[in-house]
């Protein structure tokens, strides 16, 4: 009987069965050689995953995009495995062509080549000619490539034990979540009708950009195991010398580079997941995407919280950057608020002499990351897979010209999106962006007490308050709270005030729309109270000492 908490599926049949146990021997050879007992360097973890095979090829390619799970070292030494495996014999890709299209090879191509373009671990990929004289390039899914890592991937859930004992995290990460997580993704990648869904969707999003293409798919001819699209040719955007002798500009091809990833990541909240060098190449004047199987999502929300955060890094806005730190991740102990502030201020301090430009995006993430990872705060899978393809794109922008900053051309996205970009009168401005400032942190408020109940459910929260005498402290109590309250409404009504007064809206008094007038006379006579019963109460507490 299966187990009910397995998170990967449970194999079946004597044959399978039989499987399992070769496979579970040949692994704990392989572990018992490296000495795994001694400790897990990060060469070691990427000669065992080598020795392990294609299946563990493929896990270790999608865990090194996971530094909330893994050190950068170990992420850094697991994107060396992105090598060739051997490739299939070419009868096995023919005999997987024509299961898949129930049809004689040669009665659907003209021809086929027999050496692959490339063999990776989960496919390998082959030029042909249709019998129309169209050229397309197959994507063969590996014969059982499922099958085989489902087992693995049982056998490494039987195994979870001894990976936490003896991993660099075992302490602070669930292992089993992380199998589930990684076996969602790898199956994604298995399926190439999911390949397919994400080439038309890239197609769509930049159906408008003259210098971006990607694959035409064959929907007629794509199966779950067998992938059919247009033959890309092209340079790899890695070939300088061969771009510089075709006469292109280096500078230039990085530049729209940075702008379709960045559009990617804010306007389209849909992006290339894995944009190393070996997906991505230069045909007839425009960038061509490739191998969109590993493709990352991001809500609406997570992309108002990133361009926040960008925006919070440019103005050095600490209370901006924890807002959005804590509204992106998830967390279940209570949060040392000043803690986490005290980390991000000294991160922001890092950079305090720097300007955007000569920013290390990938860095930031990556320590941001660290930091949310130190205050157990989970962030989504889609912002690590956004934090790995940032450093890869980075890596490959400095390859082609060492001067364009990605955060340079994030930062200048963000701006132009920004409504803040209208020329607005300079006292509107000023108190639009004093008005944001206080919504912001009004907004802050449902986070902590988000917390506060947490705790107290949990029987957690301590409050250390100190009542000596009458009822006169809870009377303070009840002062302090309605003063805040006060202060929240007024802030509101100059924030809507604010964005009403830039607007044309009739009928208007004294030049500022009727309506925008009542808000902020509103607001002065709020705050006015506020003010007059602090500065009341102050002046009683004066005459007490005397």
């Amino acid at each position: 009987m299966p187990n009910k908490e397995s998170v990967v599926p449970q194999v079946s049949g004597r044959r399978q069965r039989s499987y399992r146990h070769r496979r579970l021997r040949e692994i704990m050879a392989i572990l018992s050689r490296h000495e795994i007992t001694k400790g897990i360097t990060p060469v070691k973890l990427r000669a065992i995953i080598e020795d392990l095979g294609p299946t563990f090829v493929k896990l270790g390619q999608i865990l090194s995009m996971r530094q909330d799970i893994l050190p950068k070292g170990y992420c850094d030494e697991l994107e060396k495995l992105r090598t060739d495996v051997k490739p299939l014999p070419f009868a096995t890709i023919v005999s997987e062509i024509e299961h898949a299209y129930g049809e004689r090879a040669k009665v659907l191509f003209a021809s086929i080549d027999h050496t692959p373009l490339g063999s990776a671990s989960i496919a390998q990929v082959h030029r042909a000619v249709m019998r129309d004289g169209t050229e397309v390039a197959i994507k063969v899914q590996r014969p059982d490539a499922y099958e085989t890592m489902a087992i693995d991937m049982a056998i490494l859930e039987r195994l979870t034990g001894l990976i936490q004992r003896f991993s660099p995290t075992g302490d602070v990460i669930d292992f089993k979540a992380v199998l589930a997580e990684i076996w969602n993704a790898a199956k994604q990648e298995m399926d190439f009708l999911i390949e397919a869904q994400n080439a038309e969707h890239f197609a769509a999003d930049n159906a408008g950009i003259a210098y971006v293409g990607s694959p035409k798919i064959f929907h007629h001819f794509t199966t779950s195991k067998v992938l059919m699209m247009s033959d890309v040719k092209g340079i790899a955007i890695n070939d300088i010398a061969a771009l510089t002798e075709q006469g292109y500009d280096l500078k230039e091809i990085a530049e729209k580079l940075a702008e379709n990833y960045i559009k990617q990541v804010i306007d389209d909240a849909f992006f290339h997941a894995d944009p190393h060098p070996g997906n991505i190449r230069i045909h007839e004047g425009k960038i061509i995407w490739i191998d969109l199987g590993m493709m990352g999502t991001l809500s609406r929300r997570d992309c108002d919280l990133f361009r926040d955060a960008i925006a919070a890094v440019g103005t050095k806005d600490v209370d901006g950057f924890k807002t959005m730190l804590l509204n992106l991740g998830e967390h279940s102990q209570p949060i040392n608020h000043s803690r986490l502030y005290a980390d991000l201020a000294d991160l922001m301090d890092e950079y305090g002499n720097i300007n955007i430009g000569e920013m290390n995006l990938s860095e930031l993430m990556q320590k941001a990351l660290q930091i949310a990872a130190y205050h157990h705060i989970a962030m989504p899978r889609s912002v690590t897979m956004l934090a790995r393809s940032v450093m890869t794109m980075e890596g490959v922008i400095a390859m082609l010209d060492p001067d364009i900053s990605i955060i340079e051309v994030m930062a200048r996205h963000v701006a132009q999106k920004s409504p803040l970009n209208v020329d607005y009168r300079q006292i509107t401005r000023h108190l639009l962006h004093n008005s944001a400032a206080a919504g912001k942190s009004v907004l802050d408020i449902p986070v902590y007490l988000a917390d506060l109940l947490k705790s107290t459910l949990k029987g957690q929260s301590k409050v250390n308050l100190e009542l000596i005498g009458s009822e006169e402290p809870l009377k303070k109590v009840e002062r302090m709270v309605n003063r805040l309250v006060t202060a929240i409404i007024t802030a509101a009504l100059l924030i809507g005030s604010s964005f009403i007064a830039t607007t044309r809206m009739k009928p208007t008094f004294m030049g500022i729309p009727l309506l925008g007038f009542i808000g902020f006379f509103a607001a002065i006579i709020l705050g006015s109270t506020t003010l007059i019963s602090i500065y009341r109460s102050q002046r009683k507490r004066k005459k007490r000492r005397f």
